[in-house]
């Protein structure tokens, strides 16, 4: 039997001190017994000599110091694994919470997670079709990678993680694919939204939902990632399925940090943000990717909205240094009714080189992608220009790549919501908009492409 602790000090927000514990240790749960026989959970935050500092899952309401006990584990957070979780929407600590039955684990798992082994890591290089013209064609998604969605509030973000979430595959071999979707102080309306896009289209089939709700305590909502990370783990190395983790929003995940740090009174850094804030991201980003001689691979696309758009805000700007890349969603194009509102030009995939070409996509796309991105460039220069000086004071073939900057906005990158293109898809559109520029003009593309593709009417 565990011990008791009848020895509570004080009880701040949602921290506790608790005196003369012994052999307790960091991270370790544990669970308060109120006078009435409420149970309520804990973890342990900080041990200091024979005094340890306890954060609270449910609110600290009607604990009264000296009738409550204190009881410790022994052990770490875990969460059971199986299987069966595919289908199903849990909370933010792994409860089912879709009205179906327990889940009857495989085994459990500390939510931590096994470091990986830098050495043990395979190099991400197999493409990941999204159905997302703006990403397959542009900014391609690699087996194994981690890709950051940077969108601002407001902005359509959470549609184009469910759009994803619904149309993500891996093509080729008959691979078992699995999507572990983690939402993060969202709205009830929001969790909604999600779980119901993913019923309509069957996707829900195979994906595992964990839902942690804006009024859910800040301690639940650091520990929803590390659940979602962990299934994703057993899943793709015990079950050697291809995972996609997509979580939304880490702006939430942060300022949960933040609330908490600054109840345990650290020295805050960066706009409050405590000090590890770089660590703990990297410490939940670099659980993705793929493991020598280990058929699964963990692939992930962190949604975060950036505080008043600015990309410099500790939490794009620290993301933006782990990751490899990013998409951008920009307010000017959701204005002007361009849905998905991606923005090209400064969106990145580091690995899409590794992802493309023959055998994995098709031969030509990295000759289309670079000319796509140059002719994007010099159009919305061109229209830029046009505002200033009028039209009449463009070039026959400056209003050629205007022309061809508007095609491109209206229909290779707003394709919306429901919408799903095949990779081949996006690629012919893709020369149906270069053949609005003369041949002449396509100067990074090879001449043999050219005729294979360009004359082909």
């Amino acid at each position: 039997m565990p011990k008791e602790y009848r020895t509570i000090q004080e009880v701040a927000g949602p921290l506790m001190i608790v005196r003369d514990v012994e052999n307790v240790t960091y991270n370790e749960l544990g669970e308060i017994e109120l006078a009435n026989g409420d149970k309520r959970r804990c973890r342990v935050l900080e041990v200091d000599g024979s005094n340890a500092v306890v954060q609270l899952f449910e609110s600290s309401t009607g604990i009264n110091l000296s009738d409550s006990k204190v009881r410790f584990s022994g052990r770490q957070m875990e969460i059971g694994v199986s299987t069966d979780m595919l289908g199903r929407v849990f909370d933010g600590l792994g409860n089912p919470i879709d009205g179906g039955p327990e889940i009857i684990p495989d085994k459990r798992l500390d939510v931590n997670g096994a470091p990986m082994n830098p050495a043990a890591r395979a190099f991400p290089s197999e493409f990941i079709q999204t159905g997302v013209s703006a990403i397959d064609g542009l900014n391609t998604l690699v087996r194994g990678q981690k890709l950051p969605i940077f969108s601002g509030s407001g902005l359509p973000h959470a549609e184009l993680a469910a759009q994803i979430a619904r149309q993500a595959k891996v093509r080729g071999k008959d691979e078992q694919f699995a999507v572990v979707f983690a939402a993060l102080g969202i709205t009830f309306e929001e969790q909604n939204f999600f779980v119901e896009s993913f019923r309509e289209t069957g996707a829900i089939d195979r994906t595992v939902m964990f839902s942690n709700l804006a009024n859910d305590p800040a301690v639940e909502r650091i520990a929803t990632p590390k659940m979602a990370l962990t299934t994703a783990e057993y899943l793709a190395f015990e079950k050697g399925m291809h995972v996609l983790v997509i979580m939304t929003d880490i702006t939430n995940y942060a300022d949960a940090l933040r609330e908490i740090s600054a109840a345990r009174k650290e020295v805050p850094g960066r706009r409050g943000y405590p000090g590890y804030l770089y660590t703990d991201l990297a410490t939940m980003y670099e659980r993705a990717g793929r493991q020598k001689g280990k058929d699964g691979s963990i692939t992930m696309i962190p949604i975060l909205s950036m505080p008043e758009d600015d990309k410099t805000h500790p939490i794009p700007d620290l993301t933006g240094y782990i990751t490899e890349g990013q998409i951008m969603l920009s307010r000017d194009l959701d204005r002007r009714g361009i849905q998905p509102p991606v923005d090209v030009l400064p969106s990145l995939s580091r690995l899409k080189d590794k992802g493309t070409g023959e055998g994995k996509t098709r031969k030509d796309h990295s000759n289309t992608m670079n000319q796509l991105f140059a002719a994007y460039s010099r159009g919305k220069d061109a229209k830029e220009l046009m505002t200033i000086l009028g039209e009449a004071a463009l070039t026959e073939i400056d209003l050629l790549y205007a022309k061809f900057a508007d095609e491109f906005e209206k229909r290779y990158v707003s394709q919306g919501y429901q919408t799903n293109r095949s990779i081949e898809e996006t690629l012919d559109l893709g020369w149906e908009l270069l053949r609005i520029l003369p041949r002449a003009e396509l100067k990074r593309i090879s001449d043999a492409l050219l005729d294979e593709y360009y004359d082909k009417k």
